[in-house]
């Protein structure tokens, strides 16, 4: 009978279910119900055609919820702010356009105090806040609700003067840098990477959107051009070594003359697409650089956003002016390069260290 069933069970393979996209949007462990409600608070949110016949008309129809969104500049931006409205959406169970314009000060505190209760960082509270306040600011303007119930509500205080992001040494950089294998392409284009994050100081997105023509000589300087945030044209002359390693890379993967190619590819195919002409996505740089972290003993606490505070910090220390360090961080005000600034921060005159007994 055992055999029987065996048999019976190979015979019917289980198909495996798909959900949709937006159930994963956030990351958020919740029940059924309000994954189900997710999928709402997403359609509200996404995006309709805007040709073909009766375009103009549809385009009349969008929520302003809608056009507050596809009216951010950076890509990066309008995930955020999405993942962040469907956070408040999800986490208060709205599925409805008429009952998220409904919601009161109560609501929005109810929220705040949930965060907290899970143990969300103050930055993290903050930036949801925010968020959800720049929605209904838009539909305030556009006469959709009456008031801004996130307007009043207080935003938990974090320190803006110094950034939350751990930096490398001088020392663990050089080894971070040092640790892919050259005799690889993996290595090779790992090591470009790394160079481009800790002697560039590019964001994880720039350096995954970077094409193989944005890699240029400019004023007889060895350059790379970016695309900011906000859609701002950047042209940046570079580190000799990272230049080195970008020829390095792409003279051992072959797609140099394919100026339209992303710059850093995948090294193999995957199962979901064969064709290497793909970008990496940006959290795969993440991965590449907490792969040497670890690599080298540094096991917690670092991203490649540690890489743009590392780069930040040399720079300023080895004598680069705050102006020109804050024009290749691709920062609008010099406050926002600063808090990447960890020159004042000594931890060998930590004062643990003299409360000795």
């Amino acid at each position: 009978m055992t055999q029987h069933h065996n048999r019976a069970a190979k015979r019917r393979p289980r198909t495996p279910v798909r959900r949709p996209a937006a159930w994963r949007v956030g990351k958020l462990k919740t029940s059924k119900r309000v994954r189900a409600g997710r999928v709402e608070a997403a359609r509200a949110l996404s995006t309709v055609p805007t040709t073909g016949t009766g375009a103009l008309d549809r385009l009349r129809a969008i929520p302003e919820e809608r056009v507050w969104l596809e009216s951010q500049q950076s890509p990066q931006t309008r995930r955020a702010y999405r993942n962040d409205v469907l956070h408040f959406m999800s986490t208060m169970h709205i599925t409805e356009t008429a009952d998220f314009r409904k919601v009161d000060r109560m609501a929005v505190v109810a929220w705040k105090r949930k965060m907290e209760q899970d143990g969300a960082k103050p930055r993290s509270v903050r930036r949801r806040l925010s968020a959800l306040s720049s929605l209904f600011s838009h539909l305030v303007d556009q006469h959709v609700v009456p008031v801004n119930p996130v307007r009043e509500i207080r935003r938990p205080r974090v320190n803006r003067k110094q950034g939350t992001t751990a930096a490398f040494s001088p020392a663990q950089a050089r080894k971070i840098l040092d640790a892919p294998d050259p005799a690889t392409l993996q290595g090779l284009r790992d090591r470009a990477i790394l160079s481009v994050g800790l002697q560039v100081g590019s964001r994880r997105s720039e350096i995954a959107s970077l094409k193989v023509k944005d890699f240029h000589e400019n004023a007889g300087y060895p350059s790379l051009h970016f695309i900011r945030k906000g859609g701002e044209d950047h042209s940046l002359a570079i580190h000799p070594q990272a230049a080195e390693r970008i020829r390095a890379y792409l003279a051992a993967a072959g797609h140099g003359e394919d100026l339209d190619s992303p710059l850093f590819r995948p090294v193999r195919a995957s199962w979901k697409v064969e064709s290497l002409r793909r970008p990496l996505h940006p959290d795969l740089i993440d991965r590449i650089l907490r792969k040497y972290a670890r690599k080298i003993g540094l096991h917690r606490g670092f991203s490649a956003h540690s890489m743009r505070a590392t780069f930040i910090t040399r720079a300023l220390d080895n004598g680069a002016s705050l102006e020109e360090v804050q024009r290749a961080a691709g920062h609008a005000d010099a406050t926002t390069t600063k808090l990447y600034d960890r020159r004042g921060y000594n931890p060998e005159k930590s004062a643990s260290f003299f409360a000795s007994y």
